[in-house]
């Protein structure tokens, strides 16, 4: 199966969660670019497994994910990755994002749409984790963990890799997508 993501960092979560079998679009020399210019996290979700359906002919899954703040009105939401333009570090996102709620509720929730296509059959999964903004702390993870912090008073940055890949949103959508299949 391939994870349709040019992104290491959620490669490395989806092969420690699926297992390392798992293909990268490096692994099979694919080289495009996907512009994710849907309006939901499904829509992009499902325009890259379709896309890298068609370049390789293998089962494909495919990833949108992103943070939703309420009181920003869901802001960034499927666009998180890119609110700040191409060229914005995460470091600068998430500085962005807590002083933008300030003096606002910070309930937050990271939402991960996963889509499996095989040519045939289309399954999707979701998974959503609730937390609050903060400023930054903690050593691992990557985007927005840092300012994420959970009912247990770490950030998502704070925990080690095998505990966040036993609660995170992409673990919770990966979850769904293995019992349909």
């Amino acid at each position: 199966m391939v994870f349709a993501s040019n992104n290491k960092s959620k490669l490395k979560e989806v092969r420690q969660i699926l297992g390392d079998d798992i293909k990268s679009l490096k692994d099979l020399n694919i080289d495009i670019d996907i512009i994710e210019d849907g309006e939901t996290f499904y829509d992009n979700a499902r325009k890259k497994a379709y896309e890298i359906y068609d370049a390789c002919h293998e089962e494909v899954i495919a990833d949108d994910s992103g943070l939703i703040i309420d009181s920003l009105g869901n802001f960034p939401g499927v666009h998180t990755a890119r609110f700040l333009g191409p060229d914005a570090s995460d470091i600068e996102r998430n500085q962005y994002l807590v002083e933008q709620v300030k003096n606002k509720d910070k309930t937050c929730h990271v939402k991960c749409v996963l889509v499996y296509y095989n040519g045939e059959k289309e399954l999707v999964g979701i998974g959503s984790l609730d937390g609050k903004i903060v400023p930054p702390r903690g050593e691992n993870g990557f985007g927005f963990d840092p300012i994420v912090e959970l009912d247990n008073g770490k950030t998502l940055a704070e925990l080690t890799s095998i505990e966040k890949n036993k609660i995170s949103a992409r673990y919770l959508a990966l979850q769904k997508l293995k019992s349909m299949l």
